[in-house]
């Protein structure tokens, strides 16, 4: 099912699940959105091994290569709300299973060497890169449409998923020159335009948003209910802003990895 993939598994802080591995050169690790590693994941995932890195996909939730459905994703979301690794309406913390994360990224450093590693996190998954950034190894992280905690208020709704604690460690990356991207469409309710907001105060320069436009009758042909930029909602043509979203994604993990 997943050919020229390697799978592992890492048993860390409490949590155990598998993680595939390919390719060669600066790690990356690649979290997935919901239901979990999709045929698209793993698509986005081959294109960072294509671009010259190695990729620790760590399979958090799902079945391998389990197409996305209104049954899959219903399933992985009931799971999620009763699962201790997930905290999916709590302000003012992460969730337990970053703790995984940054253990998996601490592997991928350790087996890769370099100046750090990449890591990038789709919807529910999304805030875990920001907070994985609390550990030196992560040298390049990466929120696409990050969507915790799930936005009932408006405190939800800018909410970075993180502790106080966490977000200071993450600002004092950033003035020591770390850099955070984020990708989100317009339109998009799972990842409301105020918790961009919050971290471009939060980090200033040091955060760089890219806002895909998803508004009725955009240039692009955008879809308004549109949610995955990089997998689901990926137009892979020259030009289209998913694309270019999907370049920037690579230029940023060259920029801050090397390879």
């Amino acid at each position: 099912m997943m050919d020229g993939w390697t799978a592992s598994e890492l048993d860390a802080e409490g949590f155990r699940h598998p993680v595939w591995r390919r390719g060669d050169g600066p790690a990356v690790v690649v979290l997935p959105e919901v239901p979990g590693v999709t045929p698209e994941v793993r698509r986005f995932a081959e294109a960072v091994v294509d671009a010259g890195f190695t990729v620790y996909l760590g399979e958090v939730f799902g079945r391998t290569l389990e197409p996305r459905t209104p049954g899959s994703v219903a399933r992985t979301l009931a799971r999620a709300c009763v699962s201790r690794e997930f905290t999916l309406l709590t302000t003012g913390q992460s969730s337990p299973l970053t703790a995984w994360v940054r253990a998996l990224c601490r592997l991928a450093h350790a087996e890769r060497g370099g100046v750090g590693v990449g890591v990038i996190g789709m919807c529910l998954t999304g805030n875990f890169a920001l907070a994985a950034m609390v550990d030196g190894s992560v040298a390049a992280p990466v929120l696409s449409q990050p969507s915790l905690p799930f936005g009932i208020t408006a405190r939800h709704r800018a909410c970075p998923h993180l502790s106080d604690a966490e977000l200071a460690a993450v600002k004092a990356r950033v003035a020591g020159g770390a850099k955070v991207l984020g990708l989100r469409f317009t339109h998009d309710p799972l990842c409301p335009a105020a918790r961009f907001d919050r971290l471009q105060a939060e980090l200033g320069d040091g955060f760089e948003r890219i806002d895909v436009d998803s508004s009725p009758g955009n240039a692009a042909g955008v879809p308004l209910w549109a949610h995955s930029v990089v997998t689901n909602d990926l137009v892979d043509v020259a030009g289209h802003p998913t694309r270019a979203a999907l370049d920037r994604v690579i230029g940023f993990f060259r920029e801050r990895l090397g390879g």
